[in-house]
C-alpha cells in the first residue's frame, strides 16, 4: 500500500532512525520507505551513516540546528533506544550546545518518538506482562527532552509487531505496518505540530 503524500510541511523536520538491523524489519523497512522524499523532511539513519559508531558530532548537530521537530524512529528494545541512537544522544547533545553555558541550540524544538513494540497495547499497562504504560518507560527521553528545552510531543506507537526469531508474526502485522504508514507521513506532514512549541 503507498502512503498517501500530503502537502509541504510547514517546519523542517529531521528524522533520526536507528536500527540495529533494519533488513530483517518489514516494519521498519516500510515506515523507511514511507517517508523517502517527503516534503520538508530529512531521514538520517544512523548504521546507514556510521556503520563504524563513530558519529560525526558537528554533522549531526548542523542538522539539528536547520530542523524544528525533531523525530527519533526505532525499536522499542529492552524498553529503550537502540545503542547508536543512545550514543547520538550522548555524543550530540553536548555541553555547550544542548545545555549548559551556551547551550540554548535545543529550546523550543520538538521531539517526536516513532517507534515499533513486540508487545501488544494490553501488556504496556500496570500490571501487564510490561508492568508500565509507554509513556511511563518513556520517562527518562521526557527528562532529556526538558532539560535541553524541547517539548516532548505524544509518541505514535506500533504494537505487536515482534522481531525475534522464534516468535510468531501475527497475520494481521502487514496491513497494521501499512495502515501505521499512512499515520507517520500524515504526522510528518501536519503544520499544526509546530503550534505546540512551548519555550522554557
Amino acid at each position: 500500500m503507498a502512503p498517501s503524500r500530503a502537502g509541504p510541511v510547514a517546519v523542517p523536520t529531521l528524522v533520526i532512525v536507528s536500527h540495529t538491523d533494519i533488513a530483517s524489519s518489514r516494519a521498519h523497512r516500510k515506515l523507511l520507505d514511507a517517508i523517502a522524499g517527503l516534503p520538508g523532511v530529512v531521514v538520517r539513519h544512523l548504521e546507514a551513516l556510521y556503520p563504524d559508531g563513530r558519529i560525526d558530532v558537528a554533522r549531526e548537530q548542523a542538522a539539528v540546528l536547520a530542523a524544528t521537530r525533531i523525530v527519533f524512529q526505532f525499536p522499542f528494545n529492552w524498553y529503550s533506544t537502540p545503542p547508536l541512537l543512545k550514543a547520538w544522544q550522548d555524543d550530540v547533545l553536548a555541553v555547550g550546545f544542548a545545555f549548559g553555558p551556551g547551550g540554548t541550540h535545543l529550546r523550543g524544538k520538538q521531539l517526536q518518538l516513532v517507534f515499533t513494540a513486540g508487545g501488544t497495547r494490553e501488556s504496556y499497562r500496570a500490571g501487564g506482562h510490561n508492568l508500565f504504560e509507554v509513556t511511563e518507560l518513556l520517562k527518562p527521553l521526557e527528562a532529556t527532552a526538558h532539560f535541553v528545552g524541547m517539548t516532548m510531543l505524544p509518541p505514535l506507537v506500533l504494537y505487536y509487531v515482534p522481531n525475534v526469531p522464534g516468535i510468531p508474526v501475527p497475520d494481521d502485522a502487514d496491513a497494521r505496518i501499512d495502515a501505521f504508514c499512512l499515520r507517520y507521513c500524515d504526522l510528518l506532514a501536519a503544520p499544526e505540530a509546530a503550534t505546540a512549541v512551548t519555550l522554557p
